[in-house]
């Protein structure tokens, strides 16, 4: 799946909002299905609104381009930094979601435990 065409997609047939405060009010009320963050986004802008997004159980995804790139695949002809995603519309957009958590489900190696000695006087 192109995640640049489902994207163009939610925004042309579904319900889509723009900026980080209208996304912020969003979350907090508790609507929207998806929050999409460009990658160039502020980080204090990231961490507060993914915070917001996992307390409210909505969807957080990092768009890999910038804020000039997702505003381009949205068809607007200025930067979008966050976008809010309150209907699909015909778009297979809230399957990104699930491709990012599987690509995360990754089995960590655990670190090797190392003996110590103690020396006895």
């Amino acid at each position: 799946m192109d995640v640049n065409i489902e994207i163009r997609r939610a925004v042309d047939t579904g319900k889509v909002n723009f900026g980080e405060k209208t996304a912020e009010k969003n979350i907090l009320k508790g609507n929207g299905e998806l929050v999409i963050i460009s990658s160039s986004a502020k980080k204090d802008i990231k961490e507060r609104l993914e915070h917001y997004a996992k307390l409210s159980e909505i969807p957080f995804y990092e768009f890999q381009g910038t804020s000039t790139d997702l505003g381009s695949v949205c068809g607007k002809p200025f930067p979008v930094s966050v976008m809010t995603v309150l209907s699909k519309g015909k778009s297979k957009i809230l399957e990104i979601k699930e491709q990012k958590t599987q690509k995360t489900k990754t089995t960590r190696k655990k670190p090797k435990k190392t003996k110590t000695t103690v020396k006895k006087k």
